[in-house]
């Protein structure tokens, strides 16, 4: 008897209405640990800072947490990659009960956010983790005091989670400068949220410019100098023949792409809109505001979605959806144009790399959207890779974007498909 009634007991704080995971310290069994890019250092008295390796990669950051004499749980971070608040170490949780009705709450305090910025982050089982951005709203609550923040629990869920085990249940991750301050974490069993979050099933197709701290000072200022761009050739009696639409990878036609785009594409009066960081969605809201209008291509190239993996390693069907979006608004906006949809370009050193395999189950998925007529697909990864699907780091030097090299192969990887289309005598 005695037996069953301390196995019993033993599932309570599992199925209580409420699970404390922070009040004024962590939960027993719990710890919290501060990171940054290149360090950690749990928090095991009332103060730390994350130690600086011997050769650091970012010397100026500094990250660093206090308890208060509230309880509350101070980050202090500046020129920081990332730097996260993390709570670990207890038994894995089973948040499944929570998961219908649930959410997890907590009490913020935005001190300084002006040159930083926030995402909450949740375990989703083993290798797994889901993030909620709070950039925009964090900055709202400057200097507003304590605010009670509540998300509703499935803001970070996603079909076929498995939240039954949960190791890493919570985590505050910021980046750039700031101070935060988060107190009495807890997940309710029954809770009303507060704030909204994304919808997953719809984000890659919902247009929005980019969310992320480190771009926000620079995203809307390169679109406002793309269209100038775009308005010159235009007033100049140019014809832009060729535009490339994209991420970072496009973007990097202007650094390290600048001696191949010079030789191969410059004589088109060709326009790069790439922009570091974008995912779908963000690519749309451009293409929605204005950075197709004022020309009249004959051929645009659209390489995109990577991030959708790095950032959230989405559901590939939920990545296509969004390129598909993006292909649709480019033939409304320009029917004339031949549009070459490219495969991802390959990432992670190894072929068998978690990202290198997920964004494969995209490009599967991608010949289906070319219809022959005016979508064609093209995947130049084989030439960027080497026999045995690995890769160099003369092409690819930090396994993502490309070398001065790797633009040159791309360059001439496109060479033969997009010569003829724009030829003097192609229709515009």
């Amino acid at each position: 008897m005695n037996r069953l009634l301390l196995a019993l007991l033993s599932l309570l704080p599992l199925t209580a209405q409420s699970l404390d995971l922070d009040n004024g310290r962590p939960a027993p069994g719990w710890s919290v640990t501060i990171t940054d890019f290149e360090g950690e250092a749990k928090l095991d008295a009332d103060r730390v800072t994350v130690p600086k390796p011997a050769n650091p990669r970012v010397p100026n950051s500094h990250v660093a947490a206090r308890r208060g004499d509230d309880g509350a749980l101070t980050l202090q971070f500046s020129n920081s990659w990332i730097a996260q608040a993390r709570w670990q170490g207890g038994a894995p949780l089973n948040l499944e009960p929570y998961l219908r009705e649930g959410t997890v709450e907590f009490d913020l305090n935005v001190v300084d956010l002006a040159h930083g910025g926030l995402k909450f982050a949740l375990g989703c089982g083993k290798d797994c983790e889901r993030k909620v951005p709070f950039l925009f709203a964090g900055r709202e609550l400057i200097g507003k005091g304590r605010r009670h923040i509540a998300f509703a629990l499935k803001c970070f869920w996603r079909d076929g989670d498995d939240f039954g085990a949960v190791p890493a249940p919570f985590a505050l991750q910021a980046t750039g400068s700031g101070e935060v301050r988060i107190a009495n974490l807890r997940f309710n069993r029954k809770g009303q949220a507060t704030t909204a979050c994304p919808d997953y099933r719809t984000q890659s197709v919902t247009p929005e410019p980019l969310q992320e701290a480190w771009a926000v000072d620079w995203w809307l200022p390169r679109h406002e100098a793309k269209l100038a761009e775009i308005k010159a050739h235009r007033d100049a009696g140019r014809n832009v023949d060729l535009v490339f639409v994209g991420d970072s990878i496009t973007q990097g036609w202007e650094k390290e792409g600048q001696a191949a785009w010079a030789r191969h594409f410059a004589k088109y009066n060709a326009v790069a809109l790439g922009f570091g960081g974008d995912r779908t969605e963000n690519l749309l809201w451009r293409l929605q505001n204005g950075e197709l209008a004022g020309m009249s291509p004959k051929v645009v190239v659209m390489l995109i979605g990577t991030n959708n993996t790095g950032e959230r390693l989405e559901d590939p069907a939920l990545t296509v959806a969004g390129i598909r979006r993006n292909l649709d608004e480019i033939r409304q906006r320009q029917p004339q144009a031949k549009v070459l949809l490219l495969a991802l370009l390959p990432r992670d050193e190894k072929p068998d790399g978690a990202l290198r395999r997920h964004n494969a189950r995209i490009n599967a998925l991608l010949p289906a959207l070319a219809d022959g007529r005016q979508v064609f697909f093209l995947d130049v990864g084989p030439a960027l890779t080497n026999p045995d699907g690995t890769l160099s780091k003369g092409i690819l030097p930090d396994w993502l974007h490309l070398s001065e090299q790797g633009y040159d192969i791309w360059a001439r990887s496109l060479e033969s498909t997009l010569t003829p289309w724009l030829a003097p005598q192609a229709h515009r």
